[in-house]
């Protein structure tokens, strides 16, 4: 459950940072972090829905990195 609260928090982060106009950057490290969290989240809970939720954050991420 520890997983599930730090992905949570951690979503509530980005979208204060995106309303308060971070940096690109800022929010591409906070979404780095946030896939990391959501692999432990998906680690712990195990499943295929998980493992493809982390995919799709890892592809997401990908297609949108701030060089």
């Amino acid at each position: 459950m520890d997983e599930a609260r730090a992905v949570l928090e951690r979503l509530a982060r980005i979208e204060r940072l995106e309303r308060a106009g971070a940096p690109p950057q800022e929010l591409v490290d906070e979404l780095r972090a946030l896939v990391a969290e959501a692999e432990a989240w998906s680690r712990n809970e195990g499943g295929a829905a998980g493992a493809r939720a982390v995919s799709r954050l890892r592809t997401a991420l990908t297609d949108s990195s701030v060089p």
